[in-house]
């Protein structure tokens, strides 16, 4: 029982929904990814955002130098590049992308939903129709922002619409598609995961796997637990992990880590995101060991994602064990300070090694 278990080995993980952000920020926080995955699926929403291969190409540049320069080697982590959907995306785009060898999936960002997201689409069916066609064509996956923005939808129902209105209207015009349902939240959204026909999968973060949406407000309002989607009830936080542990392919990690820096983050209008790279996997193990199933941990994050995305595993392994993690109140960042999911609380799980 996972409960008996004090040491974990596993495959060294990756993480398939990751923002590193760009600049001194990027240099602050890639390290924190890099020290526990082997691969990132690294979000677009830049501004100006990554529409093309070539944005693509500098992006993973300016990672790489950003690694170096952190003393992280090139063997030890990859960036996984992805591009910002468009209304003005073309088919040349996408065949590009397909042939690159470092662009692994297209980001939908339904206008105005997320942090950055002003370029988004306005209309998926009806203005990228010969896009979608030729990703199916390719096997390039479509990485979705699951949430309707209509603002006569209730913020914690927009995921639920989205299934409707989006997801399987699109299942059923291009029913090859490769498509990423990212961070999910909701029960709905793990019922159709599950049951949908052809490639669909999700990805799911910590912070939704451990807490439900009182964490917003435990003792006055928390702008560190605030992240879009947002949380959701305790009844959606179980689905959510029923899903991780059950041992479904269809469903891997992503930690959709986003930092902001502390003044942002506690403002009038603050900036939504959770930074969880720094403690990623005690996290997910914290969660897994909660409903005694860290035998399924490897599955979720480290063999599902490769398999979707049809890569290899990775051939290094991470070690976690069972001791007490003090996560710290902030970390530098960029001149300023970023504060880590659940700041100054402990955990019972911490990543003890790392091997080739």
């Amino acid at each position: 029982m996972s409960s008996t278990i004090t040491s974990l080995t596993i495959i060294r993980p990756d993480d398939w929904h990751l923002h590193l952000r760009d600049g001194a920020v990027l240099a602050s926080v890639v390290g924190d990814t890099a020290r526990q995955f082997g691969r990132a699926i690294i979000m677009p929403n830049l501004k100006p955002p990554v529409t093309t291969v070539a944005l693509a190409a500098a992006y993973r540049d300016r990672i790489l130098a950003a690694q170096e320069k952190a003393g992280i080697p090139q063997r030890d982590f990859t960036p996984l590049m992805t591009l910002y959907l468009t209304d003005n995306t073309s088919v040349q785009d996408i065949e590009q992308a397909a042939k690159s060898g470092f662009v692994h999936g297209v980001k939908l960002y339904p206008a105005g939903a997320t942090t950055n997201s002003d370029a988004g689409v306005t209309d998926l069916l009806g203005r990228c129709s010969l896009v979608l066609e030729a990703m199916q064509k390719a096997g390039l996956p479509l990485l979705v922002h699951g949430e309707v923005t209509d603002p006569d939808i209730d913020l914690f129902d927009r995921e639920a619409v989205f299934v409707d209105r989006v997801m399987i209207p699109l299942r059923r015009a291009f029913p090859e598609l490769k498509v990423v349902f990212e961070h999910l939240t909701t029960s709905e959204g793990v019922q159709y995961v599950r049951y949908a026909e052809g490639p669909v999968a999700a990805t799911l973060t910590a912070h939704h796997l451990l807490y439900n949406r009182n964490a917003l407000f435990a003792g006055g309002l928390q702008p560190h637990w605030y992240c879009l989607p947002v949380l959701k009830r305790e009844k959606h936080r179980q689905a959510l992990l029923d899903a991780a542990t059950s041992g479904n392919n269809r469903f891997f990690l992503g930690t959709d880590s986003a930092p902001h820096p502390r003044g942002l983050k506690e403002a009038a209008c603050g900036c939504a995101g959770c930074y969880t790279a720094l403690h990623a996997m005690e996290l997910y193990a914290t969660a897994f060991a909660s409903v005694d199933r860290l035998d399924r941990l490897e599955g979720f994050a480290s063999r599902h994602g490769p398999a979707f995305y049809g890569l290899p595993e990775n051939t290094g392994t991470l070690t976690l064990e069972r001791a007490d993690f003090k996560i710290p109140a902030e970390l530098p960042m960029a001149g300023s300070t970023v504060v880590p999911l659940a700041a100054g609380q402990s955990l019972q799980w911490k990543v003890a090694s790392t091997g080739a």
